[in-house]
């Protein structure tokens, strides 16, 4: 009795909290005439719903893929025994681990007026072939390549994908470029081109499309390879250890950098590199 009341009262904790999604107004100092600070609230995009946890609150359900939320307790009109109720969560656990390695395409021609136009740099392409190499050399076994649809992605993809001969490629338009969420703190410098509700709710879809714990069906571990931008990586890195992902801006990411996340079966999620272009030369190094 004991453990289905409190596997219900989980439950209906998870239930609860289940519609919040990791966005919330942030508070910074703006100061008036007199001197003192005055909060600046930044209002979350239409598409980002409730508010977040508070700070220090790890959202066990953050992929909405937690078995408490999936069993519906009330699809029966008598209540499950504690057998059939530990049986319905397993069914809904996942058993593996994600391995997902985010790549920034490489250095490419950022003056071309045209996407079609903006190809790689002669260093581009052989920053290419070192993720590529650097990839192969740690002997995984990789399940898939997921790439960006735009131009400078897509080279990225042809020169990695000769080094990991046999790997399926998908295209999408979901990792393309653009502007995720607006930073904060606001810099003056930056300015996206398109409007943040248009890209953003677009990045964040990428992000609960591709960013999750494993299926419950998946019995081994899997590693995936993503190649994309800038933008859509550091957005993707702050939403999945639950930081503010205004700070997105923060971040810094090398041209052919890798960026490994690994999601475990109870949905903690941990950062293993971020950016990293160590195997490179110094001088293959860029930031365009």
């Amino acid at each position: 009795m004991a453990f289905r009341q409190a596997l219900q009262l989980a439950a209906c904790g998870l239930a609860g909290g289940s519609a919040a999604v990791l966005f919330s107004a942030v508070a910074v100092g703006k100061p008036r005439a007199g001197g003192d600070a005055e909060p600046r609230v930044v209002e979350p995009p239409a598409w980002a719903g409730a508010a977040r946890p508070g700070p220090g609150v790890w959202d066990p359900n953050w992929d909405r893929r937690e078995p408490l939320s999936l069993v519906n307790l009330r699809k029966r009109s008598l209540e499950p025994g504690e057998e059939e109720l530990a049986s319905r969560l397993d069914h809904y656990k996942a058993k593996a681990t994600r391995h997902i390695f985010l790549i920034r395409h490489s250095q490419y021609h950022v003056d071309a007026s045209l996407e079609k136009d903006r190809t790689l740099t002669p260093l581009g392409r052989e920053q290419a072939e070192l993720t590529g190499l650097r990839l192969a050399s740690l002997g995984l076994k990789f399940n898939k390549i997921v790439h960006s649809s735009m131009t400078r992605a897509v080279e990225t993809t042809d020169i990695i994908s000769k080094h990991l001969p046999g790997v399926c490629r998908v295209s999408t338009d979901l990792l393309r470029e653009g502007a995720p969420i607006e930073p904060d703190p606001p810099v003056s410098h930056w300015k996206p081109e398109a409007v943040y509700y248009e890209d953003g709710a677009r990045i964040e879809a990428a992000f609960r499309n591709y960013i999750h714990r494993a299926d419950a069906k998946q019995q081994e571990d899997s590693y995936e390879i993503f190649i994309c931008h800038a933008n859509v990586i550091r957005y993707i890195v702050c939403r999945a250890l639950q930081f503010p992902p205004e700070g997105w801006l923060r971040l810094s990411l090398n041209n052919g950098s890798i960026t490994h996340l690994v999601v475990r079966p109870d949905g903690r999620v941990a950062l293993r590199a971020l950016g990293d272009t160590g195997f490179m030369p110094p001088d293959k190094i860029s930031r365009s």
